[in-house]
């Protein structure tokens, strides 16, 4: 099993729209990084485990827990002219976006900010406190993921 963390703005989808998908599961869709496609093309794999972080809002950190219930397939958004994750350069028979489906595992009773997450002395490998790492989805090293799981458990 590998562990992940998925960045998300609240505006655009919350670990309450999760929450209150059908069957609190929705796809993970508008990935536009390569490497962030990458992951979830390649590396992201059925009964993964992932942090749902809120990013560019009020409280950002660690919202809540979901698992990869579906591997990674073709993001359809990409093909949607009307949409806003429309890409016109990504062809049909030859696609560049993926995604994958989440269910929601556990909605934590407040959010793990990431002023909290950079006081931990054990979370040091994870990009989300490294300078320059950015990316929307980013690997969780197993003993880091148990360190910041007990922390969201334990607030």
């Amino acid at each position: 099993m590998n562990y992940w963390l998925f960045k998300s703005e609240p505006d655009a989808f919350s670990i309450d729209d999760l929450a209150n998908s059908a069957n609190q599961t929705e796809h993970w869709d508008g990935i536009r990084n390569y490497q962030a496609r990458n992951f979830l093309r390649d590396d992201v794999k059925l009964g993964d485990q992932v942090f749902i972080y809120h990013s560019s809002c009020k409280n950002v950190g660690i919202a809540g827990l979901a698992e990869v219930v579906k591997e990674g397939y073709v993001d359809h958004t990409q093909f949607d002219p009307e949409g806003k994750y429309y890409d016109p350069k990504s062809p049909q028979d030859n696609p560049r976006w993926y995604m994958v489906d989440v269910k929601l595992v556990k909605k934590f009773n407040a959010v793990l900010s990431l002023k909290d997450i950079k006081t931990m002395p054990e979370i040091n490998e994870i990009g989300l406190v490294k300078k320059g790492h950015r990316l929307s989805i980013m690997p969780v090293q197993e003993p880091e993921f148990k360190q910041l799981l007990a922390a969201c458990e334990a607030i």
